[in-house]
């Protein structure tokens, strides 16, 4: 007897684009694994809840190599959702998958507590808890307008930026982000899963902006907000947005 499928209910395949962090080993893989490990030891949360690929390009390592790569990576709370740039004979089951064709976009900077000349001053500072035993909310000050090319990155709480944000350049908080300027470049608010972070800017003109990982492109934005003083919040799986009195 053969039974023949009748439920002709169809399934929902949806498309939808992430930003990913690109990160580039080189050799020797041990060294560049204690200067990963700065990394996370000076931003916290930095890869927590981040799509992570891994770029092989012009990187001579066996299999071998790459799987012990990816296991030190797995130690570290860094997951692979990709490898682009690997020769085919090196990738193996169990492996994250190849992939290829990502646009590029500018690379990230994490601020550290002595910023180099020219690079955004930073002021780190705790609001007191009172008689909340919960942890404090931390925020970080950038005094100057953040430039093409650079990102100012903080999982730990909000960013404000006294100055404007230029076109190419990004701004990554787990809490809130608030641009006391032209914001042109794009901005990330609740970067490790915070629904509740807002964006605020004087001006909005931005290239995209993202909320607890949902994202708008510039040409998703309503015309009538851009130029505009404007908030914008997530509700759902969709960013709102509205002007500031």
């Amino acid at each position: 007897m053969t039974k023949v499928l009748t439920d002709a209910r169809s399934i929902r395949i949806k498309g939808r684009s992430f930003l990913a962090v690109m990160l580039s080993p080189d050799l020797p893989i041990e060294d560049w694994l204690i200067r990963l490990d700065d990394l996370a030891a000076r931003s916290a949360g930095f890869f927590l809840g981040r799509p992570v690929v891994l770029d092989l390009t012009d990187l001579s390592i066996d299999r071998s190599q790459l799987k012990d790569l990816i296991g030190e990576l797995a130690r570290r709370n860094v997951s692979i959702m990709g490898i682009e740039g690997a020769r085919p004979s090196i990738l193996g089951p169990g492996m994250p998958p190849a992939l290829k064709g990502g646009r590029p976009v500018s690379d990230i900077e994490v601020p550290v507590n002595e910023a180099p000349a020219k690079e955004p001053v930073v002021e780190v500072c705790g609001k007191p808890a009172a008689t909340d035993t919960r942890p404090a909310t931390q925020s970080i000050v950038i005094r100057e307008p953040v430039r093409s090319g650079q990102s100012v990155i903080f999982p730990e709480g909000d960013v404000t930026v006294i100055g404007s944000v230029a076109s190419g350049a990004e701004v990554i908080a787990g809490g809130s982000v608030h641009i006391y300027g032209s914001l042109r470049g794009r901005a990330m608010a609740g970067s490790v899963g915070n629904a509740s972070a807002r964006i605020f800017c004087r001006k909005l003109e931005a290239e995209l902006v993202a909320i607890d990982g949902i994202y708008k492109m510039a040409e998703d934005m309503a015309p009538n907000l851009r130029g505009q003083a404007v908030q914008l919040w997530l509700e759902g799986d969709a960013i709102m947005a509205e002007k500031l009195i």
